[in-house]
């Protein structure tokens, strides 16, 4: 008898709970021991997802739910919850038949709660609403229910996707209810659900008909090779058969022999013989084939229609490191190399975009924002590349002779009091404000339409204008005409006018001027910048003078020398921070702001030349 399959994702807007629940499920589903979850965190294996607490990656996992004749096989996928991701949203939506739409019932729908809700509503999702977090004391689940059904409406719902049924849930304490008043003792209601409401995979009837898989997913595996995963839309697959490989225009790229076939068993991604239509499954034994690709049988002549993906709205030029202190850190320095691993990931990273600059050692790499283009470069740096990153830029577009730029939705909480000096600096980025109202906890909701670079570098500043309290989320808007200049940094940066080890005493007499990027006895070169001015032009300083010593020394005579501590940037915060004429030096040790042009006098003739023109 062939097995019952249900395919579903799971969306969600950043910590609302998405990882939490899933590890609860695949707990009460014996996918392993109690409590295991917990400690693992077990969807968030990459060591970034952990560290930032957020998913980057799709993955995908599978439950037994059920005894006998009813046992049913759900295949869950677990998507990124932040719009930056959202290539792998977008993909992933074409292997489900359902999703499970999670929503915090105290901070409601949020941007990202939008974007991924529109890509599964458009196409054709029946979404389950499950409100989380419903145990929480400021939880209000009637409010958060009347913002969603609102949101449905908004996003243009069919009446049947509009006439949701509702779970309510604790993914931390793992139990879920149809009603506030049932009990609440595990996940049983939202499992029975699921394979009531999401309906069987479409190409379960197409079991009969010749193989085709599109590929949605490309890892690779150091001795496997190439790793594609996608959901089998007709046919049967053996391990051992012959299939060819064809582009979405039906182009052939290859032909091989499939060496193995993976499935996803719980947690693991365990060897089959067989597979039919209707499961997600992982295969080897192609060299060529990618994303968006089709897989089939050998009589397959036309692929599978695959989903278009959002295009890039922001640009970084990677290029080598050609500082003074290049090559102590990393063991991936050549251009060549850098190339290759860019290459790579744009062919894994749909949403990524490498293209050649008139540099033959940079490269321009364009994705969906800052934190995106900021975990790849954290990659890269963690592999042993050594790159220099220039600061962002967004990517406009014309039509019918202007030219249009990207225009994000931000949706900003604060606490009441700091509402003013936030509408004041978002005023100033060229930012209108849409909506204002209370959201509850003497918070105020902001919605702004702002353009993209008016964003860029920001979030630092509005956590000191907030002291911390506010919360900003980002969401793809539009196209709008372009809005004029947008002020940059207001303050110059300290640059270093020599080489060598910085001293205490130096930096101690610097700190007058500025916030200090170092500590005493760092690696310092010429044009290298070590701190930001408290004015708003560039300084040329020294970090390495010393204290001139006399010869008679008298007992306390010198005081000792205490340093605030320096300003430790993040590296998207030091994207960010620099400006067009600067770049960041990125090395598995260190992250340091540099000039693009060292030497003051090249920096000089670089300056009158825009002038110039």
């Amino acid at each position: 008898m062939a097995e019952r399959l249900r395919n579903l994702a799971i969306i969600a807007h950043v910590d609302h709970g998405k990882t939490t629940l899933v590890d609860q499920m695949l707990t009460q589903g014996g996918a392993f021991r109690a409590n295991e979850a917990h400690a693992e965190r077990a969807m968030d294996s990459n060591p970034q997802e952990r560290e930032r607490g957020i998913t980057i990656l799709a993955k995908c996992t599978s439950i037994l739910w059920g005894k006998g004749e009813d046992e049913t096989r759900l295949n869950i996928v677990d998507t990124p919850g932040h719009a930056d991701f959202g290539g792998e949203v977008e993909r992933i939506l074409g292997m489900v038949d359902g999703c499970l739409l999670l929503v915090d019932a105290a901070e409601g729908p949020m941007p990202q709660t939008k974007f991924v809700l529109a890509k599964a509503l458009a196409r054709g999702l029946r979404p389950i609403v499950v409100l989380n977090k419903v145990d929480r004391p400021n939880a209000d689940p009637d409010g958060a229910l009347s913002d969603i059904f609102d949101m449905f409406l908004a996003l243009g719902a069919s009446d049947a996707q509009a006439d949701f049924p509702i779970v309510y849930a604790s993914g931390k304490e793992g139990w879920a209810v149809l009603d506030m008043k049932d009990e609440r003792k595990d996940l049983r209601a939202l499992f029975d659900l699921i394979v009531e409401h999401v309906p069987e995979p479409e190409p379960v009837k197409h079991r009969d008909e010749p193989f085709a898989v599109l590929v949605t997913m490309l890892d690779a595996d150091p001795f496997l090779g190439r790793v594609l995963t996608g959901r089998i839309e007709t046919g049967r697959l053996s391990v051992g058969a012959t299939v060819k490989a064809i582009t979405r225009d039906g182009r052939e790229i290859e032909r091989g022999r499939l060496t193995k076939l993976l499935a996803y068993r719980g947690l693991k991604r365990i060897p089959v013989e067989r597979a039919e239509a209707g499961d997600i499954v992982a295969i080897a034994g192609l060299v060529e084939a990618s994303v968006s690709d089709t897989i089939g049988a050998l009589e397959l002549t036309q692929a599978i229609p695959a989903p278009p993906i959002d295009p890039p709205t922001l640009s970084v030029t990677v290029s080598i490191n050609d500082s003074p202190l290049a090559g102590r850190a990393g063991d991936k320095v050549q251009s060549r190399v850098i190339r290759e691993r860019l290459l790579r990931e744009a062919e894994s990273n749909v949403a990524i975009r490498v293209s050649e600059t008139a540099n033959k050692d940079a490269y321009e790499v364009a994705g969906r924002g800052e934190l995106q283009l900021g975990v790849l470069i954290e990659t890269m740096r963690r592999e042993g590349f050594e790159v220099s990153i220039s600061r962002p830029r967004v990517l406009t577009r014309e039509e019918n002779g202007k030219i249009l730029e990207p225009i994000e939705e931000a949706v900003i909480d604060v606490d009441g009091e700091f509402s003013g000096i936030v509408i004041e600096k978002m005023s100033l980025r060229k930012a209108e404000l849409a909506d204002m109202r209370p959201s509850g906890g003497d918070k105020t909701r902001l919605v702004f339409h702002a353009p993209s670079r008016g964003l860029i570098g920001y979030h630092g500043e509005f956590l000191t204008d907030t002291r911390g309290s506010g919360v900003m989320n980002r969401l793809f808007h539009g196209w709008a005409p372009w809005k004029g200049e947008v002020p940059g940094r207001r303050n110059g940066a300290l640059v270093s006018n020599d080489k060598g080890q910085s001293t205490a005493y130096a930096l101690w007499n610097l700190e007058e001027r500025g916030k200090m990027f170092i500590a005493d006895g760092e690696d310092v070169y010429e044009g290298m910048i070590i701190g930001e001015n408290s004015r708003g032009e560039d300084l040329d300083v020294n970090p390495l003078k010393g204290k001139k010593l006399t010869n008679v020394r008298a007992s306390g005579k010198d005081e000792t020398i205490r340093l605030t501590p320096p300003r430790r940037l993040t590296l998207e915060q030091a994207i960010a921070w620099i400006e067009n004429d600067e770049l960041v030096e990125v090395t598995p040790a260190a992250i340091r702001l540099r000039k693009a042009h060292l030497d003051p006098n090249e920096r000089k003739k670089a300056a009158r030349a825009k002038e110039a023109g």
